[in-house]
């Protein structure tokens, strides 16, 4: 549910959950608790959510969304900036974000597989569009797939890693140190063109291959199942 059909009781719901989070952390966070916070009756908390599981995945998206919002802003007008410099500066407001959220990211990593939240989803989106520009400029190593999860997974471990010790005792330089490993793993000095191996290049031809004139929708799969064979290969 969005913004503009929210009901007024979703969203007093809402801002009493986030209240509490923030008050007591993600293991107060129970149902008793916030139906007490927002005045209502447990009963009602089903009616508007369905269950516990539905009201954390609307809490998360709640919180989160004017930080996703300002990515994909930010995402937007990055079209003619360097793309890896743009991947470099998202990967800090990242940390930063996670940082200063952390009851909201102990809430998010209660959930497993394929029931992340609507709003890390949609962050991974934002994150794979980055990426795809970072590929289209010649820049990966890897494929396309496994550099926006290489890229996720790193930046995750890494907020979780600073938020599991107190914040005096934080390495304040653990997150340029982190990228720096990761984008020596995953980007290329130069564009692919000045050092044309062959699985560089099918990177970026894959990242590419979806503004490719003169192509049928069959033969367009086809190349991208050989150009995936091959940027997959260790």
């Amino acid at each position: 549910m969005n913004a503009a059909t929210e009901t007024p009781a979703r969203r007093a719901v809402l801002d009493a959950a986030a209240d509490l989070l923030r008050e007591v952390g993600a293991d107060g966070l129970t149902t008793r608790a916030i139906a007490d916070a927002a005045g209502v009756q447990a009963p009602t908390l089903y009616r508007l959510f369905g269950d516990k599981d539905g009201l954390v995945d609307a809490l998360a998206e709640h919180v989160m969304a004017a930080y996703v919002a300002a990515k994909t802003e930010r995402a937007a007008d990055e079209e003619d900036e360097d793309p890896v410099v743009a991947l470099r500066d998202a990967w800090r407001a990242h940390v930063d974000f996670g940082l200063a959220n952390p009851a909201l990211y102990a809430l998010l990593g209660r959930r497993q597989g394929s029931e992340r939240s609507p709003g890390t989803l949609t962050g991974i989106e934002v994150l794979r569009r980055r990426v795809g520009r970072v590929a289209a400029a010649g820049r990966l190593r890897v494929d396309e797939e496994r550099a926006v999860w290489m890229v996720h997974a790193a930046g995750h471990g890494t907020v979780l890693a600073l938020l599991g010790v107190p914040p005096d005792e934080r390495d304040p330089g653990l997150p340029d140190a982190m990228y720096d490993a990761l984008a020596a793993a995953l980007l290329r000095s130069a564009p692919v063109v000045e050092d044309a191996t062959p699985q560089a290049v099918a990177v970026t031809m894959a990242a590419v291959l979806p503004d490719l004139d003169g192509l049928s929708a069959a033969e367009r799969a086809l190349m991208a199942e050989w150009l995936g064979r091959v940027t997959r290969v260790p």
